[in-house]
């Protein structure tokens, strides 16, 4: 991972700023994407170049941000179910060295909020948001998705958990699993695995 990041697009320093502030604030900053992805999500965003954007799990912004880099005439709807955190986002998005103003973060439940998108259309989707929930936004935000337009799922491989013997109560294991299952025979989408990271999955709507 080192020779990777070492020969990848370095992580701009107000992201080096966001992450320091994250690790010293909370104590699950390890949910942050990171640079590698960071860059990912950006070069992503340069080549879709996609006007309208939705991300399920803003976090602290950092994902949002990377969006935002690569996509400067997109509009961001970013949805975050955690009030506490709005506004540590609100100040991460105001530390970016470029303009935010056509980033939106919503506050509150992902399908509540998605239930005003019901006649919109979003290019790119990434969903990053609570495990156990996966199949049902993917099954939420599909209609929502253009024709031609990709979802970018998060934690795919979920620290290797999938590949073992999961337990009874591990739920966030067993829902990804499903995800999983369920992505590759959708016959609606093209999809692939990146092992990059903790796994995130491109599917393309045919």
């Amino acid at each position: 991972m080192d020779y990777i990041e070492q020969h990848s697009e370095s992580e701009p320093i107000y992201l080096q700023e966001i992450n320091r502030r994250a690790h010293v604030r909370l104590l699950n900053a390890r949910m942050l994407s990171g640079a590698l992805q960071g860059r990912l999500l950006k070069m992503f965003c340069q080549m879709i170049q996609p006007k309208n954007v939705l991300e399920i799990g803003t976090f602290v912004g950092y994902s949002t941000l990377c969006m935002a880099e690569g996509s400067s005439n997109a509009t961001i709807h970013t949805v975050e179910i955690d009030d506490e955190l709005e506004d540590l986002i609100l100040q991460n998005f105001k530390s970016a060295p470029f303009d935010t103003k056509n980033i939106i973060l919503h506050i509150g439940d992902v399908f509540n909020i998605i239930k005003n998108f019901k006649n919109f259309k979003f290019d790119l989707i990434f969903i990053d948001g609570d495990k156990r929930q996966y199949l049902q936004y993917y099954e939420a935000v599909l209609p929502l998705l253009s024709k031609g337009g990709f979802i970018l799922a998060d934690n795919t491989l979920w620290n290797g958990k999938i590949f073992e013997n999961i337990k009874s109560n591990d739920l966030q294991t067993q829902e990804i699993l499903k995800f999983n299952d369920f992505i590759a025979n959708d016959k609606r989408i093209e999809k692939i695995i990146l092992p990059l990271r903790d796994g995130i999955t491109i599917i393309r709507k045919k």
